[in-house]
């Protein structure tokens, strides 16, 4: 069991390694608000990737096999959306949180916002349905229950620590940065419009050509 663990969080940690749309929304976070808004997200994504890597352990891979306009249909769905946030990303300020509202309100809604975003980032990626449902799926054939659990287990811890990484280097790039860190929220913004725009394409050249 321990060894699945350990697999499981090395492929947690290196299926993150590529910048990504999670990865955006880690630095995005750290830059507009702050470490512990960028853990929140961070979380999400690697609960995302948990529920992805399950359903590729427990069956769903040969699903989308035998049909594969599914995920093409996830591109153009996934691709407007993440098209949407990255303009709002772009246009987006630095947020201070020291407002009127309650301390303990606002951190509740502040870190659960965090939370669903990051969720939300990485379950309307399409290649993360790809990564985790296809491809890790048909390595996990043939291992039991306790295993598989072990595998999922250890994917959520490794792309956890993965984010906490990237979310605290990124805090630490902001005080570096100071008042020109909102180019860097910017930057992110345009990456995941480019993404956005280019999952669109995907989908239309796939169900028009």
């Amino acid at each position: 069991m321990l060894s699945f663990l350990a697999i499981g969080f090395a492929i947690g940690v290196v299926t993150c390694i590529p910048i990504g749309v999670a990865n955006v929304a880690v630095i995005d976070a750290a830059y507009r608000h702050d470490v512990s808004r960028a853990i929140m997200v961070g979380l999400g994504g690697a609960i995302a990737d948990g529920i992805y890597s399950a359903m590729g352990i427990f069956g769903v891979g040969p699903f989308l096999e035998n049909y594969p306009n599914v995920p093409y249909a996830l591109y153009g769905i996934s691709g407007a959306a993440l098209t949407v946030y990255g303009v709002i990303t772009l246009r987006a300020q630095p947020m201070n949180i020291s407002t009127d509202q309650p301390a303990a309100k606002r951190s509740q809604h502040h870190l659960r916002d965090g939370f669903v975003l990051g969720l939300a980032a990485t379950l309307l990626n399409p290649s993360a349905v790809v990564t985790w449902v296809v491809i890790v799926g048909s390595y996990a054939t043939g291992i039991d229950r306790v295993q598989s659990a072990a595998w999922v287990t250890g994917i959520i811890v490794g792309s956890f620590v993965w984010f906490v990484v990237v979310a605290y280097l990124a805090n630490h790039g902001k005080r570096l940065l100071s008042g020109n860190a909102i180019w860097m929220t910017r930057i992110a913004g345009i990456f995941v419009i480019v993404y956005g725009v280019f999952s669109v394409g995907r989908a239309i050249r796939y169900f028009l050509l």
